[in-house]
């Protein structure tokens, strides 16, 4: 059974329209008017223990309305919802003991006292037995580097280290599942690092992660599978290595010439794209894959100069989104 199942999972939400001006604002009072907003649009999602899925997509696009959903903080407008088998918003509670949740805007921890405090907090709600909560404190640590925040007040942390000790209480109680809603947003390097690397550990550990997120580094890094929302839909699915695939076909090889070259190499080669690469002395050539290897490019430019430096351009998972959003990929792509 999957641990998170979604089938026909529909939000709408009703809006007060109001027309502009203080003769429409009156009669909007008298006589109220409203629009529909569909945020979330019959999606279909199916999730295995242990899977780590990006769940990404524009802004308005529907992800955070439907980690919403999955959680229990919203209740559906249509379809169905599980997770670890229970309805999440009729079975609050029980859900609750099941997930970690996280929120990159928001804190789990208590203003005013101090992360160890706020830890014990939740050590006493979730009754997680003293021997495991301590256990559980010395891998913190040596994942987030959580001790040393521990005396720390909470509105005294900054972002990078408060997002260390927010993962901290959404895990303490060893959740089967995850949902992470922008947990890198706004850190710098070194803490979007850290995170990332906490991440992978607990995937490894056969926890089942979802995370929205807008950074590519998150997708690549964290997740194997990439599922994407526009419009409330899902206009994608499937495993990373898959969708890497996908865009395979197209490649750049980025050749450093010792002397100008002028040649002509659409015609021995049809279909390339050439392009100066901020020099004379230097090209990118965008080719098919499919058709030509990166050693025919470059047999082809040796001959009217020699090439000092190569580098080629491996596809990306930015290239699938973009790909995705404009409509050229299939809705699915095979495991």
């Amino acid at each position: 059974m999957p641990v998170i199942e979604a089938r026909g999972l529909t939000k709408r939400f009703r809006i007060a329209d109001k027309q502009p001006g203080l003769r429409g604002s009156l009669r909007h009072l008298v006589r109220p008017r409203h629009a529909e907003h569909v945020a979330v649009d019959g999606v279909d999602l199916s999730i295995s223990s242990g899977e780590a899925v990006a769940y990404v997509g524009p802004n308005g696009a529907g992800k955070s309305t439907t980690v919403k959903l999955l959680t229990g903080i919203l209740h559906p407008t249509a379809g169905q919802v599980r997770v670890c088998g229970l309805d999440p918003h009729r079975n609050r509670h029980a859900n609750a003991r099941n997930i970690g949740v996280l929120f990159g805007q928001r804190s789990q921890l208590w203003w005013d006292l101090q992360v160890r405090d706020s830890l014990a907090l939740l050590r006493d709600i979730h009754r997680i037995p003293r021997a495991r909560y301590a256990a559980r404190l010395e891998e913190f640590d040596a994942l987030l580097g959580l001790g040393q925040l521990l005396p720390v007040v909470a509105r005294q942390l900054s972002l990078g280290q408060r997002m260390r000790a927010d993962l901290a209480a959404a895990l303490l109680h060893s959740p089967p599942v995850v949902f992470l809603d922008e947990p890198t947003i706004g850190l710098d390097i070194i803490a979007r690092q850290a995170v990332r690397d906490f991440l992978r550990a607990q995937r490894a550990n056969g926890t089942t992660v979802l995370m929205t997120t807008h950074d590519i580094g998150d997708i690549e890094q964290v997740c194997r599978r990439l599922v994407i929302i526009d419009g409330g839909r899902i206009i994608f699915d499937g495993s990373i290595d898959a969708v890497r695939r996908l865009v395979a076909d197209q490649r750049t090889v980025h050749l450093t010439l010792g002397a100008d070259w002028h040649g002509d190499l659409g015609a021995e080669l049809p279909g390339v794209r050439l392009v100066r690469d901020g020099a004379a002395r230097q090209i990118a050539v965008t080719f098919d894959h499919g058709a030509y290897g990166a050693g025919e490019i470059v047999s082809v430019v040796a001959r009217q100069a020699p090439v000092l430096d190569i580098r080629i351009d491996e596809p990306s998972i930015e290239d699938v989104v973009r790909r995705a959003y404009a409509g050229e990929l299939s809705m699915s792509a095979p495991a």
